[in-house]
């Protein structure tokens, strides 16, 4: 099994883009079956909503749109309802949702326009943004990201890894559970790198474990174990 990151994770043109897609992400969410939904701003009875990365669009009260439906506004807060859940969003704010039902063992994500595929998912229950990368052999994380989730490093692995700015000391963890659009896998292994990252990286150690199947713009996992 591979030990070590290619770039400290990315590949190719990801690489080269990194820092920019991590900034795009938190604005350009990019799931199907997970549901990211933003509110960009209040006009009148209408809300403009932001759905898994697409520019705002004026949704009015009681109308659907993408199996989100918006609920009400009132003042500088809207409520919408995602996956038979009411969730509320002010200005700026972001929720996620499993919307229909594709079932306990298939993830669909469609790329953003650069070509790369984002998702919210959890980590041993705490959220976490992703980015999927096949050129990281694990799930990999920055220090922040690490205590926000809880894992303890001293029960970890040291080992090195080839990145960016060179070779570095990483704490390889074996993380509890990674839940994404409701599929969960147990004992995922993952790298803590000592540097931050704007995003962690969904690496090989998740994905090895699904069938990946890419048909233009849409990429679909399917769990294999």
């Amino acid at each position: 099994m591979a030990t070590g990151f290619m770039a400290a994770g990315l590949s190719g043109t990801a690489k080269r883009h990194f820092t920019l897609l991590a900034l795009l992400a938190l604005a350009l969410p990019a799931t199907v079956s997970a549901q990211d939904v933003g509110l960009a701003g209040i006009m009148g009875s209408k809300a403009m909503l932001m759905i898994n990365g697409a520019e705002p669009q004026a949704v009015p009260v009681g109308k659907t749109v993408d199996g989100v439906k918006l609920l009400s506004i009132q003042d500088d807060q809207v409520m919408i309802e995602i996956g038979g859940k009411k969730r509320p969003l002010r200005v700026g704010q972001h929720a996620v949702g499993v919307a229909g039902g594709n079932g306990s063992d298939k993830i669909i994500l469609t790329a953003n326009v650069q070509g790369h595929f984002f998702t919210t998912g959890t980590i041993n229950g705490t959220s976490v943004r992703f980015m999927v990368d096949t050129g990281a052999t694990s799930i990999a994380l920055g220090p922040t990201d690490a205590r926000r989730i809880g894992l303890d490093l001293s029960r970890g692995q040291r080992g090195m890894s080839s990145t960016a700015n060179g070779t570095v000391v990483v704490t390889r963890v074996y993380l509890d559970t990674v839940t994404i659009a409701g599929v969960t896998l147990h004992n995922v292994e993952a790298s803590v790198l000592p540097s931050e990252m704007p995003i962690a990286l969904l690496g090989m150690s998740f994905l090895n474990r699904m069938e990946m199947q890419r048909d233009g713009s849409t990429m679909t996992l399917k769990r294999r174990f």
